[in-house]
């Protein structure tokens, strides 16, 4: 099920970039303000995600901070009006305060994109300091100061299908 926000949204986007284009600027969310900041700070804060308190990562304005299922270590796949909506992280020097995991930089076509644990980190549009509202939309999930390592270039692979239920015949 599509978030019907992002739809909107996208809808407003495309709409503005008709009627002469957009840049982070014109877009004027804190969201995106945070993420062409030159110093990005990552810390971990309490927040309901999915009915549940969890400890999540946010960003120096206390906007949650988010990562992408299919990028890799070496490369975001968030790009043009999705990364509109899911501003990218950026930062020349990026601190990380209360949190474990390795904070770094990767160089690509969103700039200097700041990654914790070898996950390029993003905000969303839609959300305010102290709410989540991304968790699992468009494969966004929220990043906590747990988040596993991610290792190579390549995506993770998509789980098999679950084989089909009954006799199994199909034919």
């Amino acid at each position: 099920m599509r978030h019907p926000k992002i739809i909107i949204a996208s809808l407003g986007l495309a709409a503005v970039a008709a009627a002469g284009g957009i840049t982070a600027s014109v877009a004027g969310s804190s969201s995106a303000a945070s993420a062409s900041s030159a110093q990005a700070t990552v810390h971990a804060a309490r927040a309901t995600v999915a009915g549940k308190t969890e400890t999540i990562l946010v960003d120096r304005h206390g906007l949650p901070l988010y990562y992408y299922r299919p990028d890799t270590a070496t490369r975001s796949l968030v790009t043009g009006g999705l990364a509109q909506l899911w501003p990218p992280l950026t930062s020349a020097a990026p601190a990380a305060t209360g949190v474990s995991g390795k904070l770094a930089v990767l160089n690509d076509v969103n700039g200097r994109q700041v990654t914790y644990n070898g996950h390029p980190l993003y905000t969303f549009a839609d959300d305010a300091a102290g709410q989540v509202t991304g968790q699992g939309v468009q494969d966004f999930f929220v990043a906590t100061p747990g988040l596993a390592p991610l290792t190579g270039s390549e995506a993770p692979a998509a789980p098999a299908p679950a084989p089909p239920s009954g006799a199994g015949y199909g034919y």
